[in-house]
């Protein structure tokens, strides 16, 4: 049962999001203010992948790129990151760090882990790091009964993050320990929202069964970043498709995103999987092609 705090919470998140929407979606559509960016997993998980999804992406005229996960701990120190983004002109404005959220016995370590990731990104400029939950088997995961231990840990990274000057943002993830829009929800009434804010996937909110329309408008006050990717159902890309491909009613989740105070940059990404039909330069090319036809506009 929720509690008063939690009802007035949420209404609060609801009512800032209606009020930013109402005025300028019944005035013509406003000119786009948010870059649009890559994340790295387009390209793979590898060290040897970063370079072409850095070239790539400033070959293409995205104005930044999203590094991911403990690859970027092996890049720095195998290749410098700064130099490769001084060498192809593009930042990286936001780094996908995985956490394990559900073990209180490792929080010490995620806390610690937190520091080390966050001091490589702030090198290079970065701001945002998109909090990545841990997986677990989903169909004997008790959600409540895990809920406290999440939060504490959230809390504590989020804090830390926070403290480097950087931004923390929960990113849902399918088959992770935040999966579900009831997830979502009860964590963000739950967290430091002071210092826990939001970095959601459209295309797997959309795999879910749940409207990412809704969950951005309900959430909208707490958005920092988001993985615009689209879903179609199908077996290439692990279901997901190149962006206007799918089911994701994207015109309308830009507006959300344009209208979110919070945001700087909207990442693009696909799952690239061995049975993709297209490479990762095509994929990039076709959503850019897409986001331009939104009234986006790409670095020369």
């Amino acid at each position: 049962m929720k509690t008063q705090t939690q009802l007035t919470r949420r209404g609060l998140f609801q009512a800032v999001g209606a009020a930013a929407l109402s005025a300028p979606l019944a005035r013509s559509a406003p000119e786009r203010r948010l870059k649009i960016g890559q994340t790295s997993i387009n390209w793979g998980f590898r060290v040897e992948s970063a370079e072409p999804g850095i070239r790539e992406s400033a070959k293409l005229g995205y104005w930044g790129y999203e590094s991911y996960g403990d690859v970027v701990e092996a890049v720095e120190q195998k290749i410098g990151w700064q130099k490769l983004l001084n060498q192809n002109h593009i930042p990286m404005p936001s780094s996908y760090f995985n956490f394990n959220l559900t073990d209180p016995a490792v929080r010490k370590e995620q806390v610690d882990k937190a520091v080390r990731l966050g001091n490589i990104l702030k090198k290079c400029g970065g701001k945002t790091v998109v909090i990545g939950p841990n997986p677990v088997k989903r169909p004997a995961f008790d959600f409540n009964t895990s809920k406290a231990d999440i939060v504490a840990t959230l809390n504590e990274v989020s804090k830390t993050l926070d403290g480097l000057g950087l931004v923390a943002a929960v990113h849902q993830h399918t088959g992770m320990c935040i999966d579900t829009r009831d997830e979502v929800y009860a964590i963000f009434d739950a967290v430091d929202t002071r210092v826990v804010k939001f970095g959601p996937d459209c295309g797997q909110l959309q795999k879910a069964g749940t409207d990412p329309v809704k969950v951005l408008k309900d959430l909208q006050s707490l958005l920092r970043t988001v993985h615009l990717k689209d879903f179609a159902g199908e077996r290439a890309w692990g279901g997901y498709c190149p962006l206007g491909q799918g089911k994701v009613d994207l015109p309308a989740v830009v507006e959300v995103l344009e209208q979110a105070k919070g945001m700087e940059y909207i990442m693009v990404e696909l799952d690239m999987t061995a049975n993709a039909p297209m490479p990762p330069f095509e994929c990039a090319q076709t959503s850019k092609n897409y986001l331009m036809n939104l009234g986006y506009k790409f670095r020369s």
